[in-house]
């Protein structure tokens, strides 16, 4: 078992990423190359890796299918490199979900946003006190959509809740996350999370934030790796050149429709020949079009 303080400190330095779950093609969840998937992915040297998180399509798994691709997952890495499972949803669902997460040999859990219903801020504390009370696991907490927490509450969480170790942001508003890094100072580990978190990487460094979470990692491992250590070394010329080549015309196509943030990754692990099988409804697939413009943009990176 990893202490949350030990997980603090892995996921507080190199890349992170969240695999996407295996479906076949009636959208049932497959286990065998899901767990290939971890085996492939561990090796390329990420940190840790989030089994069913946003990317992971969580929202669209049942209680059983979520058992299933944690336990898989955790098979899968075969402890070479830590698995944080996703949890969301209300709070009891949450709460379900971490205490099956860490019944099932996950090593941390990410709080993803409880959806739809707005609240306020203290309402959104109980909601996380209440799953870092449920699990002895680290906890971190996902800062995105309706499920945003303010300095002085996080503070008022991490005094009550030791296991509360990580902050993911996903909103990307500078003044706020500026007020957390200041006030929270080396309690958290603190992590990139907006959706193609390469565009806002340098960013995010100069603010403190050196670590991120990268979708790409699914089906450009060797590429992704690259960008983040030329993040890391002030390599202007190198993340410069990835932007320009590959990273903004991939935003071109994901930006096309909602949803495509996971759709795409689902098409590129195709295109190198991981398929992971189609997007669950509502999401949906990538054209034909789409997916050839993609095929184009891996092509010019070479073997991964």
């Amino acid at each position: 078992m990893i202490t949350p303080q030990e997980l603090k400190h892995i996921i507080s330095d190199g890349l992170l990423s969240f695999p996407v779950t295996d479906f076949d093609e009636q959208g049932n969840f497959r286990a065998k190359t899901y767990a290939e998937r971890l085996e492939w992915l561990a090796p390329y040297g990420a940190s840790a890796l989030f089994a069913a998180g946003g990317t992971g399509e969580l929202f669209s798994l049942s209680g059983e299918e979520y058992s299933q691709v944690i336990r898989t997952a955790v098979a899968g890495a075969a402890g070479k490199v830590p698995i944080l499972a996703g949890a969301g949803g209300p709070t009891r669902t949450a709460i379900a979900q971490a205490q099956e997460a860490e019944r099932q040999g996950a090593h941390g859990l990410l709080l993803l946003p409880h959806y739809l219903t707005e609240a306020n801020q203290e309402g959104i504390a109980r909601h996380v006190a209440a799953v870092c009370q449920s699990v002895k696991i680290g906890v971190v907490f996902y800062n995105r959509a309706n499920s945003r927490l303010s300095a002085e509450w996080l503070a008022r969480l991490a005094d009550a809740h030791p296991n509360l170790i990580g902050f993911k942001d996903g909103v990307g508003e500078i003044e706020p996350m500026v007020r957390i890094r200041r006030k929270l100072g080396e309690r958290f580990a603190y992590l990139g999370g907006l959706p193609t978190a390469e565009v806002y990487a340098e960013a995010y460094r100069a603010l403190g934030v050196p670590v991120y979470s990268s979708a790409v990692f699914n089906f450009i491992p060797k590429t992704a790796m690259a960008f983040y250590k030329a993040v890391a070394s002030g390599d202007t010329a190198t993340t410069g050149k990835l932007l320009d080549e590959f990273f903004l015309p991939y935003l071109d196509i994901r930006n096309r429709q909602p949803g495509y943030a996971v759709s795409i990754i689902k098409a590129g692990a195709r295109l190198v020949g991981r398929d992971a099988g189609p997007v669950r409804a509502p999401l949906t697939d990538l054209t034909e079009e789409e997916t050839e413009a993609l095929r184009a943009l891996v092509d010019k990176l070479g073997p991964q």
